[in-house]
């Protein structure tokens, strides 16, 4: 009889194939706190989970100590077809496993018991999606690998490209999670950095947070 999966028990997919239009440069890697942005994500994930990978273009980015799974559908596909590289990867590599989390890359806050919480909700089947402060992220979801054919028929059709419709077809359910308290007031665990300001204000709270 195997054992059953525990929170630590899952793999995890960080997805860091965006355009970064609105910062003007690949914010994935840009200086937050004297690292990369991407290591703030892997340094909050890297705990929570079994293995961790990243999707990104070949050579995107600097040496993370991770493995860097690229899209498998050619052209700008999008986030899903990040979701449909590190299923495939998940399948082939741990064949023990049931779902894959995904996270975006520059969510420097992720909350620390994200796997916890989220693998709380499995059942066969369904989609587990994050939500905050009355916002649905499904970029932050738990994907069961058993979708892995039925997302890539999908993403056969170039008009398929939209997270949350793809998540429509399948039984889904959200989990909330609170805002966390800073010296600067209320923080979404989800805040992206997409823009210069935030980069400045994502910089601010971890100096606040510092001894």
């Amino acid at each position: 009889m195997s054992e059953p999966q525990t929170a630590q028990s899952f793999p995890a997919l960080i997805l860091a194939g965006g355009l970064s239009r609105r910062m003007g440069r690949d914010k994935t890697v840009v200086n937050l706190a004297g690292k990369p942005m991407i290591a703030h994500v892997v340094d909050r994930l890297r705990p929570q989970v079994s293995s961790l990978a990243v999707n990104a273009p070949p050579g995107a980015l600097p040496e993370i100590g991770i493995p860097v799974l690229p899209d498998t559908v050619p052209g700008h596909a999008g986030p899903l077809a990040g979701v449909l590289a590190g299923l495939i990867h998940a399948r082939e590599s741990m064949p023990e496993a049931s779902h894959l989390l995904t996270v975006p890359a520059d969510t420097p806050f992720l909350p620390v018991d994200l796997t916890a919480k989220m693998t709380a909700n499995i059942e066969p089947g369904r989609i587990v999606v994050a939500t905050s402060l009355g916002r649905i992220h499904p970029v932050v979801a738990l994907w069961p690998i058993s979708l892995a054919d039925d997302l890539e028929e999908w993403l056969g059709d170039p008009d398929n490209r939209k997270l949350q419709s793809f998540i429509t077809g399948y039984p889904s359910v959200t989990v909330d999670f609170p805002p966390v308290e800073t010296a600067s007031g209320p923080l979404d665990p989800f805040f992206n950095v997409n823009t210069p300001d935030d980069l400045a204000r994502a910089e601010q709270i971890l100096k606040e947070r510092r001894p």
